[in-house]
């Protein structure tokens, strides 16, 4: 299950262009706290701690207790603006949830037992559709990651959601397909040589 991080923040008083402005040169980031039919709260955080905690990989996928004026505030994060150039992160924005509220989350996929695919042996290449997946969890029951098992697949093969073992209690966001999360792929030395053979049987016809 995915860690509890944890966030001091500030009350910000005063909001406008400016005053973000100002907390950024104090190496602050404003930020805002809404959801669950209260007020938004407008806070600010440090900047070197939120970007730890960004570099965690799970930032996005795990309960963040915001600290507030001394209270806590569980919440999730819902984004991030970052500066284009600088890349410094310039606002973030939190959701309210309580403990075992139904949430979506981006999930990310890990592969193992690559070393099982016959595909993958013959050298094929993993070609990952998608790096996430947005599931649908309780909010104190967030997984870590999807964990798709490659044994047995083989090149030409897609791996869909429904062949994946799901964390307990969670469920795709995306209902109506079987959605692709990967595919087997030849590779491009086997692809060129598979449209070599197949021109000079055209020539010889």
């Amino acid at each position: 299950m995915s860690e509890q991080l944890t966030l001091s923040a500030e009350a910000r008083d005063r909001a406008g262009k400016g005053a973000s402005r100002a907390l950024r040169r104090e190496g602050r980031v404003p930020a805002v706290i809404y959801g669950m039919n209260e007020e938004p709260l407008s806070i600010h955080v440090e900047e070197k701690l939120l970007n730890k905690q960004l570099g965690t990989g799970h930032f996005f996928n795990s309960v963040i207790m915001v600290e507030v004026g001394g209270k806590k505030v569980r919440t999730l994060a819902k984004d991030v603006a970052f500066h284009p150039v600088s890349d410094r992160p310039l606002h973030a924005d939190f959701l309210r949830v309580s403990e075992h509220a139904t949430v979506t989350v981006a999930i990310p996929v890990r592969f193992e037992n690559e070393e099982a695919s016959p595909g993958l042996k013959k050298g094929g290449v993993l070609n990952i559709v998608r790096h996430d997946i947005d599931m649908i969890v309780d909010a104190s029951e967030i997984p870590d990651d999807v964990v798709v098992d490659l044994t047995g697949f083989e090149v030409g093969d897609s791996i869909h959601i429904s062949a994946v073992k799901l964390p307990k209690g969670a469920t795709p966001a995306i209902e109506d397909r079987d959605f692709t999360i990967a595919t087997i792929v030849a590779p491009s030395a086997m692809k060129s040589a598979e449209s070599e053979g197949e021109a000079e049987g055209a020539e010889g016809e």
